[in-house]
């Protein structure tokens, strides 16, 4: 009783909650258990914020490839796998899912498969090298992207029985920050104890610690408390892609949702190409694994807690700034070549990079406010599953945009991914407000 007080005290400080809690799209008594579920989805969340960072196919993961030895056609092959692994099974899985009463465990066995998917990886770390460990490492990604993919429908479908409308993103927000300053801590860690040289051990380390991470995620996910939900309307997975090919032909603010969120794909994207970039410009001191943990770290604590309650006030406007906010970024980092040779070292390098990692919390948190708050509750896992599938398909077609950079420069590739948020600016622009 006195926890339950104490969660419902630091809620409502937290969240702006008034006396009188009014849960919107909830149950009376998931409203009543709205508190607990709050925090026990934000230290869950965290930890699991932590994990990605840690072992993230845009950062921690190209550097440990390369310490292994690795070729860098596997090293290219490392996000493309992540994205399309993680969402182009999805119109399947939640067919499925509709058929369950209670959905946190498609949430909590995936996350226990990937905890044991980077427990393998770290042996693999730390006893093979060159194409075998590139060869594992990439089949361990693609199971952990898989399980990460059933997971995503479950947790918004739960998220949304779960936290009642406008507080959905100051809960997604709160995930971010504790986990970037978590981040932070790491990337101070990894700085110290791996800068300049390659240590296995540590590196083994690294990626168990990112396993250990998602096992204790997954526990805490296990004791949200989850009203049973409908599971009339089972589909086959035929009729889930029947069904999903209507909404796709009727639903006309779905449809223009989706576009405009594989155009701010756009923005994680052109990433690798800050890199890239980066080291042509100032050689090899880019190449250094905690400044990117470390930069990943801050733009989280930084952005989220703003971004999630914009998102709550409205995630549209949230998608049209973010929009801007990536197009003047990788317009200045296209031209960062041309910058004054005083401005062209590291420290602004990074500043640019940190924004880059804001840009992409902010598109993340408003596309997942808006797809929770716009989706009937019926049909959230079709409406996810469904976005996310497109999103997959649209990612595999965007990894041959990779092909330009070297038959036109990455400054004219990232000129690409700014007309494509520019594109995504006015679609989203038109999104109807929810």
């Amino acid at each position: 009783m006195f926890q339950q007080t104490l969660a419902s005290k630091a809620y409502e400080l937290i969240t702006d909650e008034g006396e009188e809690r009014v849960c919107e799209a909830i149950s009376e008594k998931s409203c009543k258990e709205t508190p607990g579920n709050f925090f026990k989805n934000v230290f869950s969340g965290s930890l699991s914020k932590l994990a990605e960072q840690l072992v993230s196919p845009g950062t921690t993961l190209p550097w440990i490839l390369a310490a292994l030895g690795v070729p860098n056609l596997f090293t290219g092959a490392l996000v493309p796998i992540k994205d399309a692994g993680s969402l182009l099974p999805q119109l399947f899985v939640s067919a499925k899912i509709r058929a369950y009463a209670i959905r946190k465990w498609f949430w909590v066995i995936p996350a226990l498969i990937q905890a044991l998917a980077l427990a393998a990886m770290a042996f693999v770390v730390k006893e093979t090298e060159g194409n075998i460990a590139g060869v594992l490492i990439l089949s361990l990604l693609l199971i952990f992207s898989l399980a990460s993919g059933v997971a995503s429908i479950s947790f918004k479908d739960v998220i949304g029985k779960t936290i009642p409308k406008g507080k959905r993103g100051q809960l997604l927000a709160m995930r971010s920050t504790i986990g970037g300053i978590l981040t932070l801590v790491a990337g101070v860690f990894i700085l110290q104890d791996l800068e300049g040289e390659e240590d296995q051990n540590m590196l083994f380390w690294l990626v168990m610690a990112g396993a250990i991470l998602w096992g204790l995620s997954a526990f805490l996910f296990a004791l949200i408390f989850e009203e049973k939900g409908a599971t009339e309307g089972g589909r086959t997975p035929v009729k889930e892609l029947k069904n999903a090919w209507k909404f796709w032909k009727e639903a006309s603010n779905l449809r223009r949702f989706i576009v405009t969120r594989g155009l701010l794909m756009a923005i994680p994207l052109a990433q690798p190409f800050f890199v890239v970039l980066g080291k042509e410009e100032l050689g090899s001191e880019v190449n250094n694994l905690g400044i990117m943990v470390i930069a990943a770290g801050i733009a989280n604590v930084i952005s989220s807690p703003f971004w999630g309650r914009f998102a709550d006030h409205s995630s549209r406007k949230l998608m049209v700034w973010v929009s801007i906010l990536g197009m003047l970024n990788i317009s200045l980092m296209a031209l960062f070549p041309f910058w004054p040779d005083s401005l062209q070292n590291i420290y602004v390098f990074a500043a640019l990079f940190l924004v880059q990692v804001m840009a992409h919390g902010g598109a993340r948190l408003s596309r997942k406010t808006y797809l929770v708050d716009f989706a009937p509750e019926k049909e959230r896992p079709l409406y996810v599953s469904l976005s996310n599938t497109m999103i997959g398909v649209f990612t595999l077609l965007a990894a041959g945009l990779g092909s330009l950079s070297s038959l036109f420069g990455v400054q004219a590739m990232l000129m690409v991914f700014v007309g494509l948020l520019g594109l995504g600016l006015i679609l989203a622009l038109r999104l109807r407000e929810v």
